[in-house]
């Protein structure tokens, strides 16, 4: 593939998941310490590893939502919220993903991961839930 081909990959799957996301996402972070640096990672990043067709799109960020529910990555974590939500994931499987992590990881990152998930679905007008 080449670099055009790469980038523009690379700019497809970043506005699939981010499209409308208004916080900081980490790509301007490490832009703004080192340009050419921040452009390798999200090449690889987000047109390599999220732009592979291995998984589909929603469980791919399913299994991010549960990774950083665990670990309590919580800004990562809304980032990913909002991917999954972008790319066609019910909110209440989002919900039961989080739960699912309390068998590893315990139930206090399961309430954070929900308040996450709260959060976001406030900022898109999406809750209450039904």
């Amino acid at each position: 593939m080449s670099i055009d081909e790469l980038k523009k990959k690379t700019g497809q799957t970043a506005k699939l998941y981010f499209e409308g996301y208004q916080d900081d996402r980490p790509y301007d972070l490490w832009r703004s310490f080192d340009k050419d640096l921040a452009l390798d990672l999200s090449l690889f990043i987000t047109g390599q590893m999220y732009a592979r067709e291995k998984l589909p799109h929603p469980t791919r960020q399913l299994v991010a939502v549960a990774t950083l529910t665990a670990l309590e990555r919580t800004e990562e974590l809304k980032l990913h919220i909002w991917a999954a939500l972008n790319v066609g994931c019910d909110p209440h499987d989002v919900a039961e993903t989080i739960f699912q992590v309390a068998i590893y990881a315990g139930m206090p990152v399961v309430n954070q991961g929900l308040k996450v998930l709260k959060e976001v679905l406030e900022e898109r007008g999406q809750w209450p839930l039904d």
